[in-house]
């Protein structure tokens, strides 16, 4: 038997739940109606899609272990609340999916399955981060980061939350078409260029704009602090780009450049979601 930590009464079970399908549908909505999501969905082999579902499951339990609702909570009750979560992203997804008449009875099981997977892991994604970061924490309780939340010193914490902004931008993109012609039509110092205006970006958002919870969450103290947390920052969006662009089929028969040029060409919104999600998807946690 589980012990729990934190026993929710079915109103405050409703609540969380409607938080939950409120985010899932804020970050993923475009992913919901964009038509290379429902062909990925039908051509990627299974295993792809698999893999695609056991990466978006670790993400939730990082994201839930470090910025989730109940500091105390277990790891089993970390494991649940995302199995729940992507469940809900599953569930929504498909209601989405019949509802503009994209999936239906006479389709296979596969291509039904693989559509509404495809689509759904980001969408249980945003569960996770509306359920955390749209309500109100009147009791303190802000996830197992604490009452402090993630400092700047908490290295693995503050990369798992930017490897959660980042997948919520470049999971909504990757899949369009247009990433790979950016990619193909602009020169190798256009891309580079590229390189260095994601740096700047990053820069920009977690030092000198001073974004809410910017106080809190980016490490000030120290030049060299200050240039790890951006490249920080800008690998793991570049992590998140790749893996999006792989897990959509972009990737295949593609030569090494042309993915290279993918991954920079869509880190550039990725490295906002990283760098913008380090301060916003933690900061009701942390400032209640």
């Amino acid at each position: 038997m589980i012990d729990f930590s934190h026993h929710r009464t079915p109103s405050e079970s409703l609540q969380e739940y409607g938080r939950g399908l409120a985010g899932g549908l804020m970050f993923a909505m475009p992913l919901l109606f964009t038509m290379e999501v429902w062909w990925a969905g039908f051509i990627l082999h299974p295993l792809r899609i698999a893999a695609y579902m056991a990466a978006t499951f670790l993400i939730l339990l990082f994201y839930n272990r470090f910025v989730g609702l109940r500091k105390d909570a277990s790891f089993s009750e970390v494991a649940i609340d995302s199995v729940e979560e992507m469940g809900i992203g599953i569930l929504v997804a498909a209601l989405i999916l019949w509802l503009g008449g994209r999936i239906s009875a006479d389709m296979t099981f596969f291509e039904i399955g693989g559509k509404v997977i495809m689509e759904a892991m980001t969408v249980a994604i945003g569960v996770s981060v509306g359920t955390a970061q749209l309500g109100a924490s009147d009791d303190g309780d802000g996830g197992f980061a604490g009452e402090d939340g993630c400092s700047s010193k908490d290295y693995l914490p503050q990369a798992a939350v930017a490897l959660c902004g980042a997948v919520l931008f470049a999971a909504n993109i990757a899949p369009t078409d247009e990433i790979t012609v950016v990619a193909m039509e602009n020169s190798p110092e256009r891309i580079l260029l590229l390189c260095l205006f994601s740096l700047i970006l990053g820069s920009l958002v977690l030092h000198f704009s001073e974004f809410r919870g910017a106080s809190i969450h980016v490490a000030k103290d120290t030049i060299p602090l200050q240039i790890r947390g951006i490249v920080t920052t800008y690998a793991v969006a570049l992590v998140a780009s790749a893996a999006s662009l792989y897990f959509f089929g972009k990737f295949d028969d593609q030569t090494t450049y042309i993915m290279v040029a993918q991954t920079v060409v869509l880190g550039v919104p990725a490295v906002l979601g990283a760098s913008a999600g380090r301060l916003l998807l933690q900061t009701a946690s942390s400032s209640s």
